[in-house]
């Protein structure tokens, strides 16, 4: 269902996380449960995965995971602030240790000069410990190789907090 290297490194991460007892969710936009759906290929990915959250929306982001409409209108809903509240949010909102979130530009509409297709922010967040943020522009790329660069980059970043 997935490429090779995004099925490897979901099997890495739920190895992992189940070798750590660590449970994770991730909130979800541009990415659409690609993220979920990549983790839950993986046989035994109940052992580690709680829940995911897509929040495609602004609406979902506020009413799902809480967070604040104010945030969304002053930053965008991609930006930094919305992706450390959505990471934020889906810890908060779920049972879990380890939380990832994703919201970008996937195109081939909606970019800006500010905010180019390929713009994508990703947060992580982990009970007890601080949000990372990463911002990624995944330049000249189609909607699907921007959504897989983001799957990759998300299942990543997990394993990096994992360690």
């Amino acid at each position: 269902m997935f490429p090779t290297e995004i099925a490897a490194l979901a099997r890495l991460l739920v190895d992992e996380a189940r070798s750590r007892s660590v449970r994770i969710a991730t909130a979800e936009s541009c990415t659409g449960g690609l993220v979920a759906a990549a983790i839950c290929a993986v046989p035994g990915a109940s052992d580690i995965f709680e829940r995911g959250f897509v929040t495609y929306s602004n609406r979902a982001k506020s009413e799902m995971i809480g967070v604040p409409g104010d945030l969304i209108a002053d930053f965008g809903a991609v930006s930094e602030p919305v992706a450390r509240a959505m990471a934020e949010g889906a810890l908060a909102h779920s049972d879990t240790h380890l939380t990832v979130a994703i919201t970008g530009i996937a195109g081939p509409g909606g970019g800006t000069p500010m905010k180019p297709v390929g713009t994508v922010h990703f947060a992580t967040a982990r009970a007890n410990g601080p949000i990372l943020h990463r911002h990624e522009l995944f330049a000249g790329e189609s909607r699907e190789a921007i959504q897989l660069a983001a799957l990759r980059t998300a299942l990543e970043m997990l394993r990096e907090r994992l360690a």
